[in-house]
């Protein structure tokens, strides 16, 4: 959810989104979402209490700064507001690592519940692909409700993400 959440604030804030934007989209948080449970799965149960530790101050700062860094350009001049390019290689690694870092410590418990790695892994994926590839839609749609406004809502989303991220770490 928090994937399809970017989704539908990057493709509003950034109405030239193309199909092959999506599809980047769409692989980038598709392809985080199975590798990062994949490689918690795989570190096992050794690292869990380093990991646990601090994955949500990484999500965290990572949502924060790109959230704020929206926010701040929603107040500049137009021209300021139009340099965030969500497909660009470095955001959407970025939000793919933000988005994703708590399925890192979920990959960890996989095995616990008896559950076939390669499926669980490959129906997270799949899931996370189709609901990003189709929130970039989603924004595209609504993005004109919002107009000049949709960066600021898109920061306060992320910011939001990332609140939440470190408000459910603190309290389960």
């Amino acid at each position: 959810m928090d994937a399809f959440a970017v989704s539908i604030v990057s493709s509003a804030a950034y109405r030239q989104l193309k199909v092959t934007h999506a599809l980047r989209m769409a692989v980038f948080f598709g392809g985080f979402q199975a590798f990062m449970p994949l490689v918690g799965s795989l570190a096992g149960l050794t690292i869990r209490a380093y990991i646990a530790s601090y994955d949500h101050w990484v999500a965290f700062a990572l949502l924060i700064a790109i959230g704020s860094k929206m926010l701040y350009g929603s107040f500049k001049i137009e021209t300021v507001g139009k340099n965030y390019d969500p497909s660009s290689m470095i955001v959407l690694l970025t939000l793919s690592v933000a988005t994703s870092i708590d399925a890192l410590v979920v990959g960890i418990t996989l095995p616990l519940l008896k559950v076939p790695l390669a499926f669980a892994v490959t129906v997270i994926g799949l899931v996370t692909f189709v609901l990003s590839y189709l929130g970039v839609y989603v924004g595209k749609t609504i993005g004109h409700f919002f107009e000049g406004k949709i960066e600021a809502v898109g920061g306060l989303v992320l910011i939001a993400l990332g609140a939440k991220i470190l408000f459910e770490h603190a309290l389960f």
